[in-house]
């Protein structure tokens, strides 16, 4: 059964203006895990790949109810692979703590990107 569905566009060129920011590093580090932040840079297009992660981490906030409250916040939901691999959602913190409590058992997540959009739609199923 699924419980929740969300979706998220994000501008790429806003994370560039983010990304060039004196203080990008604190965001960077507030925002992404050390794995997100190893992989998107090492991807030839650091923002589109920041971005699209940024897009899931609001569409799981989406498709939970919560949007970034309760405790939820992006450093609590991790974006794996998705450069050349299936992407996958770990959840960590109250991210985890929501989840479990809605019984929650899978979350699909689909990413897609250009040089100017990055956007994500999960679907979050009941555990069965």
């Amino acid at each position: 059964m699924i419980l929740g569905v969300g979706v998220d566009v994000v501008d790429v060129a806003r994370m560039e203006r983010t990304l060039s920011r004196r203080w990008a590093d604190r965001f960077v580090a507030r925002v992404f895990s050390p794995e997100e932040i190893e992989v998107c840079g090492k991807s030839p297009a650091p923002a589109e790949s920041f971005a699209v992660r940024f897009a899931a981490k609001e569409a799981v906030a989406k498709a939970l109810g919560t949007g970034f409250s309760r405790g939820i916040t992006p450093a609590s939901i991790h974006v794996r692979g998705g450069e050349r691999s299936r992407p996958t959602i770990e959840l960590v913190a109250a991210a985890l703590d929501v989840a479990r409590s809605m019984s929650v058992g899978r979350i699909h997540v689909s990413l897609t990107h250009s040089p100017t959009t990055a956007c994500a739609f999960v679907v979050v199923e009941k555990a069965d």
